[in-house]
């Protein structure tokens, strides 16, 4: 029986895949390569793997008395969900992790999931993300925009001590290597370190050490670039650049669509781009006692959307998650390489040094409290 219904999923998918132009031209998934005459099912499992988040119905009202569906507005706090629950799963299972309907999945799955559930306990829930925006000057049930979901998501991930995430929001389109690098090997958290009394530095492993002996590591990147890529529609200038996004293997997609109407892109093929579509309704989903979520309606089991990359809104973000500094540091070649050296308009910059006017940059930190993330918001 579950053997069917999967090869029944696998047909359903493959019937939408022939629709398909007859052509050699690679697809592009999150920085992976499928071919559709050679490996279309590796394709299909790779889309499907990717966890989808859609309007849900007859959750808890958010807030205690405002909303308990977010059908109608909360399409981009979704994707921007899809995007960072991407970065988790590359954090703690691997870019190549797949899923498949009804297989035991690992305890550190589950609690990914959990973390974007629909209950105010949960630190990625749309009623952390809506009521964290009002402090962005969203009223609870207003649209976001691609750069609003990123500074909500970078407010959250201060409260999440599991994944102990860095999330990076780049200014005026410009992404500064020396503060990135700043917030990611920040020093250990002791009472010595904190008042600036043992110094640290990095040491040739690449740790960072302090005098008192305290080793930690670099902390995981989440980099969101927000971009305008014209006035009313896309530049076609930019295209290609943004095509390369794609290719990277530390991609996350990118979060846009049309006017008030969100999209998750993770990936492209030719010049369309493939995406996945919160614009479904489903009811709350919460999880089990053991810990699990009965998560077969977190998985787009349809057709995947495509739309042609003219048909854009020029106001996009783009996502990318570096584990280790080498990922970053190749990130960066990456950039150089194929998008700022080839551009004679640049999509985004990327510099060595914090620019002298701008204002200092401090890493954030969690804000002094005696209660939890969700009493704050």
């Amino acid at each position: 029986s579950v053997l069917s219904r999967y090869e029944n999923q696998i047909t359903i998918l493959s019937d939408y895949l022939e629709e398909f132009p007859e052509t050699d031209e690679p697809v592009w998934i999150l920085g992976r390569q499928h071919h559709l005459n050679t490996d279309k099912s590796k394709l299909l499992l790779d889309i499907s793997a990717r966890l989808w988040f859609t309007y849900r119905r007859k959750f808890s009202p958010i807030g205690g008395t405002g909303p308990s569906s977010d059908a109608g507005w909360g399409c981009m706090l979704r994707c921007g969900q899809m995007m960072l629950a991407q970065a988790l799963i590359c954090r703690h299972l691997g870019r190549d992790w797949q899923w498949e309907k009804h297989k035991k999945q690992p305890e550190e799955y589950h609690r990914i999931l959990r973390c974007f559930l629909d209950r105010k306990d949960c630190c990625y829930s749309i009623h952390q993300m809506a009521q964290m925006g009002v402090g962005e000057g969203k009223s609870i049930g207003e649209w976001f925009g691609p750069n609003t979901v990123a500074q909500v998501l970078k407010k959250l991930a201060l409260f999440d001590e599991w994944n102990s995430l860095a999330v990076y929001v780049s200014m005026d389109n410009t992404v500064v290597i020396e503060d990135i690098k700043k917030m990611c090997w920040s020093p250990p958290q002791s009472s010595s370190v904190a008042h600036g009394s043992a110094p640290w530095h990095r040491s040739a492993l690449g740790r960072n050490k302090n005098t008192a002996g305290f080793c930690t590591g670099w902390k995981p990147l989440l980099l969101i670039i927000p971009l305008r890529l014209g006035i009313n529609h896309i530049n076609p200038v930019y295209i290609d650049a943004f095509k390369e996004c794609f290719k990277m293997p530390q991609s996350l997609g990118a979060l846009g669509g049309k006017p008030n109407n969100a999209y998750y892109f993770i990936g492209f093929l030719g010049n369309e781009l493939i995406y996945l579509d919160p614009h479904t309704t489903q009811s709350f989903v919460d999880s089990e006692e053991n810990g699990t979520v009965d998560d077969e309606s977190f998985h787009c089991q349809q057709a995947p959307h495509r739309m042609k990359i003219m048909n854009l809104d020029p106001s996009v973000a783009l996502g990318f998650f570096c584990k280790e500094e080498c990922d970053f540091d190749n990130w960066c070649s990456l950039v150089q390489k194929e998008i700022l050296k080839q551009q004679s308009l640049r999509m985004f910059e990327l510099v060595q040094k914090h620019p002298p006017h701008w204002p200092p940059f401090i890493p954030p930190s969690k804000p002094e409290v005696t209660t939890t993330g969700a009493g704050v918001v």
